[in-house]
């Protein structure tokens, strides 16, 4: 049996059960939400590695603005993006964010450093955790536990007030935060409880309320990044199968090269910051067929690569998505992964584990040294890249070991990797291709499993998009694998796709009409008993009659397509005439089919409570409770209403708190 014991019995409460269909109304628009008028919109990619903001004022939607310039970046890495890193004091107060708070941390003396909380890569923790709460905690650098929701709102608060200032900087007046729709991207395939989480964050932040839910919106990464797609025009995107010009550049024959020029061609634009979206769609959208072709946006970031399927609907471009949000944690964190189990080959698993906690700004320091090699891999790449070993971890090693870091180089039998008299790690090419191979053979095997779907037939275009996207190695890997079924494309400036296609989701979110409901929803109901058809254990007397406990009456399945804004109706009546306060509970499964709420995976996220005491005596015998949910859109609303009184009750379902 499940954690659930038979909630009517334990209630001893009555229940709900179903009024015969014929008492089914279809209802036409319910309770229609007032529209708020917000002047600007600020969307957040709050990525795995690394985060940043854009906006656009409503007023000129067709200007993006990508944040400014952030101080302290890293060599070879050109980025409007900050490092999703976070150092709180040893008092456990916020310090700072991103540059700042890396370069503060390495900067501390290493007996102090250690009282200092400093976070990275947290984001992934949502997306691993099997049973998030508000109390989930993460782990810092030194050792020591925060909880989660702490962290990721001081990140968010950062963004608020970062975005706040550039705001009221160039209004020359202070920027309320009432002035604002926010909106924060998270990963498609994160459960709702993780997605449930970043919006508690939210207003935790203080960028909305749960009175005024409104003014902040969750989007879904691979969503955001196919919703800016459609309006990539032919010079903003790279075609990697074509050997025509692309940017007005004719590429060689290898996929770097095309991507170097074209990142040139954005770095001499570098010092404007606004980008221009023109209000067409793109040129490439005209080669699909009307209703049968299909694209797949393939978002691969940090830490995890999810995909979608979706159809446009022209002239207005309207997006369908036909295929549940798919994929995992195959994230560029695991090519880091790699390169930390080729130093445990090298050094000894019981050494790196102490040389991170003993001097953990150290380890930092070389995992930004290694991310900056990692970008210079390429498929015709033949010189070794070279990787500078801090002095602290030399000097380390020697004194745990007794013996130098060449001779641990030599004695490992590690053929690719070398001692070089810098003191530098040197590796080869092949070295380096090894580290990723793991990862991108993930993200080819999952794409291989998606395009056999029979929903995923007439593919014309994939989107690669993310900053692992950049990757000379994946786009190989991809076009190589994928090419002859369909074009590959890589938007120009691709690591901030998702934070354009955020801020035009923020200023139009019906764009998407229909998408696929990831989980099946229901609530928990009585039955008639019938012999022979339900299970002797679920019977229940009451009064005389006899219920089958426990039922899953069915709102929408997993997969089902469902239009924005769709609501489905059902009417319950209470099993007990008298009673006058009805508890309807919304449970969720990722199953099809389900019978009961106590089979193993159903989950309860929701409980309605309608308490109708104190109205009217003179209610018709069969009290009708028509309860509604509201699918299509990121998150779920559902409705109880007394037909006879019109008292009702509205709950958002909730994920994480039962």
């Amino acid at each position: 049996t499940s954690a659930y014991s038979s909630p009517a019995k334990s209630l001893g409460d009555p229940g709900i059960t179903p009024l015969s269909p014929s008492h089914i109304v279809k209802d036409s628009d319910a309770d229609v939400a007032v529209e708020q008028i917000f002047h600007v919109v600020v969307a957040i990619d709050f990525g795995t590695t690394s985060s940043g903001y854009a906006y656009s004022f409503t007023k000129e939607p067709e200007c993006i603005h990508v944040m400014r310039r952030w101080e302290g970046g890293d060599p070879g890495v050109s980025n409007q993006k900050t490092p999703t890193t976070i150092l709180l004091t040893p008092e456990r107060k916020f310090h700072s964010f991103g540059y700042a708070a890396r370069d503060f941390y390495h900067d501390l003396d290493p007996n102090e450093s250690k009282h200092w909380l400093y976070f990275e890569k947290f984001k992934m923790k949502l997306h691993t955790t099997g049973n998030l709460t508000m109390e989930t905690d993460l782990t810092a650098a030194n050792g020591k536990k925060v909880k989660a929701l702490e962290i990721f709102a001081y990140a968010l608060q950062f963004f608020k007030e970062q975005a706040l200032k550039e705001l009221s900087d160039q209004a020359g007046a202070d920027f309320e935060n009432s002035e604002v729709r926010w909106v924060i991207t998270v990963p498609a395939i994160w459960k709702q409880p993780a997605k449930q989480f970043m919006r508690q964050a939210a207003y935790k932040a203080g960028m909305a309320t749960p009175e005024n839910p409104e003014q902040l919106i969750i989007a879904l990464e691979p969503e955001a990044a196919s919703i800016y797609c459609r309006k990539l025009r032919l010079h903003q995107m790279i075609d990697l199968s074509s050997r025509a010009p692309v940017n007005g550049y004719s590429p060689s024959d290898t996929v770097g090269t095309g991507f170097t020029q074209a990142k040139e061609h954005v770095r001499r634009n570098r010092q404007s910051r606004t980008f221009l979206v023109e209000n067409v769609i793109g040129e490439i959208w005209s080669e699909l067929e009307e209703g049968s072709d299909r694209y797949i946006v393939v978002d691969s970031g940090g830490g995890t690569v999810d995909m979608t399927v979706h159809q446009i609907r022209l002239p207005e471009g309207h997006l369908k998505e036909l295929y549940k949000a798919t994929g995992g944690p195959y994230g560029s964190l695991g090519v880091d992964y790699e390169f930390e189990k080729l130093l445990c080959k090298i050094f000894g698993e019981d050494f790196i584990d102490q040389f991170k906690i003993k001097r953990p700004a150290a380890w930092v320091d070389l995992m930004i040294a290694f991310e900056s090699r990692k970008r210079a891999a390429a498929p015709d790449r033949t010189n070794p890249l070279n990787i500078t070993l801090p002095f602290s971890f030399i000097d380390y090693y020697k004194k745990f070991r007794g013996h130098s870091v060449e001779h641990a180089l030599r004695k490992s039998n590690v053929d690719f990797v070398k001692w070089s008299s810098q003191g530098m790690l040197r590796m080869s090419p092949d070295a380096m291709n090894a580290l990723f191979k793991p990862t991108i053979d993930q993200i080819v095997q999952h794409l291989s499993d998606v395009f056999d779907k029979p929903e995923v037939t007439n593919v014309k275009f994939l989107f690669l998009v993310g900053g692992f996207a950049e990757s000379p190695l994946l786009q190989q890997a991809v076009q190589s694998a994928f090419g002859s079924r369909c074009r590959v494309i890589i938007p120009q400036d691709v690591g901030l796709t998702i934070l354009k296609g955020a801020v035009l989701f923020g200023l139009d979110p019906a764009v998407i009409k229909v998408r696929r409901s990831p989980l099946t929803y229901g609530v928990g109901v009585l039955n008639r008993f019938v012999e022979g058809k339900h299970p002797p254990e679920k019977l229940l007397v009451k009064d005389g009659t006899r219920w089958c406990t426990d039922v899953f009456d069915k709102f929408i399945s997993a997969d089902q397509s469902v239009a924005l804004g769709e609501t489905v109706t059902r009417s319950y009546t209470p099993a007990k005439p008298s009673q006058l306060v009805i508890v309807i509970n919304i449970y969720s499964s990722e199953q099809d089919n389900v019978s009961f709420i106590t089979e193993s995976g159903v989950k309860k996220c929701g409980t309605l409570r309608l308490d109708l005491t104190g109205t009217d005596a003179s209610v018709p015998n069969r009290r009708e409770i028509k309860t509604l949910m509201q699918f299509g859109d990121t998150e779920i609303k559902a409705i109880a209403i007394d037909v006879a009184t019109s008292k009702s009750v509205k709950v958002g379902i909730d994920f994480l708190n039962y």
